[in-house]
């Protein structure tokens, strides 16, 4: 049977944390100004390596336990069957597919090169490297707790590395638009599950856009506090001055027009995953009542 849902409650999907750490813009792959010719797709894919973006993609997969909870039930309810449709659905080679079909129209020559310059370097490597290990991480909770009581020791000590973190999760989501692409997917999975006769919304878009708004302020502050903690625990073995150099190269009008662009990416990969995903659920059949 459906699940009826009419969210009187706050939305708060396991994954908002997840993907704070470089991909929070959002979906407006239309407005990135272009500064020459594309890049072509082998260019690409070598760049996706070395920024580590191709992990990153990767690392949507794990998104997908959450969707059963934004609808209200457990992935256990959707029998034996729901571990191999998530799998298919999230499949690493479909989404970098999808990733670089976006990019071979949208990504430049010259934004590839910066930043696969600064990439390229040891810091880069280092950083990338930390980067992918935590993205990879199934289990967001425990990476949130340590990022948190990193947070909480450098305030108690004065540390300026608090500062820092705040300048590099400015330069990554610069226009300020993370809650609000976080919102679309979410909106858009519920719509398409909706649609496929998943879930019974007791709310149509307006209403549910509506809603969202109103959860805005309690929503944007967890998100901060995600990214800080989520910053402070996946850099905790850079230095300061690594770190500062780091955020330096973020600030870089050139740097946040390749982050922009990436994010997107990221998020419009997300959302049609999730679309799909809301698809393949209307042929799994809740094993009770939800």
């Amino acid at each position: 049977m459906k699940n009826s849902i009419s969210y009187a409650r706050p939305i708060r999907p396991a994954w908002f944390g997840r993907f704070l750490i470089g991909l929070t813009c959002l979906i407006a792959i239309a407005l990135v100004p272009q500064t020459s010719r594309a890049a072509d797709r082998d260019r690409i894919v070598a760049f996706l390596n070395v920024t580590g973006f191709d992990v990153a993609l990767d690392s949507i997969a794990l998104a997908a336990a959450s969707a059963p909870q934004m609808l209200g039930a457990d992935e256990r309810d959707f029998g034996s069957e729901w571990e191999r449709i998530s799998t298919e659905v999230f499949d690493t080679a479909v989404m970098r597919d999808l990733a670089l079909q976006i990019l071979e129209q949208t990504l430049s020559d010259d934004l590839l090169s910066h930043a696969a310059g600064f990439y390229a370097t040891d810091l880069g490597q280092r950083l990338v490297a930390a980067e992918n290990d935590s993205h990879l991480l199934r289990d967001d909770g425990p990476k949130q707790a340590e990022g948190t009581k990193i947070v909480s020791d450098l305030v108690s000590e004065g540390s300026p590395r608090v500062q820092v973190i705040l300048r590099m999760n400015r330069a990554i989501d610069a226009s300020g638009q993370s809650l609000r692409a976080l919102q679309e997917i979410q909106l858009r999975f519920l719509l398409a599950a909706s649609a496929a006769g998943v879930v019974d919304l007791q709310m149509d878009e307006e209403q549910l856009r509506q809603m969202f708004r109103s959860q805005e302020p309690e929503l944007r502050q967890m998100l901060q506090k995600s990214a800080m903690a989520g910053a402070a625990f996946t850099y905790r073995d850079i230095s300061d001055a690594d770190l500062d150099a780091y955020v330096q190269a973020l600030e870089q009008p050139e740097m946040k027009q390749v982050y922009e662009l990436l994010n997107a990416v990221q998020y419009e990969v997300m959302a049609n995953r999730f679309e799909v995903l809301a698809g393949r659920m209307a042929d799994l059949r809740p094993s009770q009542d939800l």
